[in-house]
């Protein structure tokens, strides 16, 4: 951003770096409220991951300090959005022990992604020279997490209604008071 910016000040700079931070935070609220409020969660995903996946793809595009602000913020808008609201799918189609396993296995994975992503990006611009490619590649990421959020099914499957039944009985039964021989 500080390239972008030219021989401006380091206010205005702080400025630019804080509009796209700050309507990704009102986006998230609002989304999050929306997606609650409704208890769809298949079409805001679609939707915000799609969006953080083209202003990834667009990011490399401009050249003006505007646009690039405005792509910041779409890409802060999708995915500030986007991770409550899949955070929140575990808990939908899983119960008891199985959501618990569901939200570790989902907060594992970010997590690697978390440690990895920094590497892949420094890795292709040393062998691109460029930060173009690494965008391309978050943007892929998010547009496969977009399509993947929309051929989701609404309603649990008949198999995951049964794991649910199965960690009640289980957690009911561990509840239950331990015979005295």
């Amino acid at each position: 951003m500080t390239s972008l910016f030219g021989g401006q000040s380091n206010t205005v700079v702080g400025i630019a770096v804080m509009i796209p931070n700050l309507l990704g935070l009102i986006a998230m609220v609002v989304a999050s409220r929306h997606s609650d409020r409704t208890l769809e969660r298949r079409y805001h995903l679609a939707t915000l991951g799609a969006l953080a996946g083209i202003a990834f793809l667009l990011l490399g595009v401009p050249r003006s300090p505007f646009c690039t602000v405005v792509l910041f913020s779409a890409v802060a808008v999708g995915t500030y959005s986007f991770l409550p609201i899949f955070f929140s799918l575990p808990g939908e189609f899983l119960t008891g022990f199985s959501a618990a396993a569901g939200i570790a296995l989902v907060t594992s994975v970010a997590n690697f992604g978390g440690f990895v992503g920094p590497y892949t990006m420094g890795l292709i611009r040393q062998r691109t020279g460029s930060f173009y490619f690494g965008l391309i590649c978050a943007g892929i990421s998010f547009l496969v997490s977009a399509t993947l959020a929309f051929v989701l099914s609404k309603r649990p499957s008949a198999a995951g209604e049964r794991l649910g039944r199965a960690d009640e009985d289980l957690e009911t039964s561990s509840k239950a008071p331990l015979a005295e021989s």
